[in-house]
């Protein structure tokens, strides 16, 4: 695995877990939640893209 989605990957599951950690302690409407919700959105979105890419060049 390539270590930029090794990282990537690894930044996801970290904010996943920040996230429910968040909802949980403060609401999942609470300004923190949304936020690393929103952060959490452009990392998959990343994640997505860096997939279609390498499965085109396969």
């Amino acid at each position: 695995m390539a270590p930029y989605l090794r990282n990537l990957i690894s930044r996801i599951e970290t904010l996943r877990k920040e996230m429910t950690d968040v909802a949980l302690e403060k609401g999942m409407t609470s300004e923190e939640s949304l936020h690393i919700s929103q952060e959490l959105d452009e990392l998959l979105n990343h994640y997505e893209h860096y997939k279609q890419k390498h499965n085109k060049d396969n």
